[in-house]
């Protein structure tokens, strides 16, 4: 499994799901968990994707945040684009 290199950055997971017990869809995210890749693995490899990228599971306020700023931006409220369109 490849490790990605960025540094001195935090890598985080957020589980979103288990698939028939065999795949797993994932959020992962480098430095900001706002800013995260929706994946997904079979559970083999994704455990074997966070040993090589030593990731760390988001914290229960993370995934607030996560969630927070998802539905700011699903439903436009305080966002860069309600306010041009006033």
């Amino acid at each position: 499994m490849r490790r990605f290199e960025v540094g001195d950055k935090s890598k985080y997971v957020r589980i979103r799901n288990i698939v028939r017990d065999q795949f797993v869809e994932f959020d992962f995210a480098i430095d900001d968990p706002r800013l995260y890749v929706e994946l997904i693995l079979p559970k083999k490899a994704f455990d074997e994707f966070c040993i090589a990228n030593q990731v760390t599971e988001m914290t229960p306020e993370q995934c607030q945040m996560v969630d927070e700023d998802a539905e700011k931006w699903r439903y436009g409220t305080d966002t860069l684009a309600s306010k041009h369109n006033r």
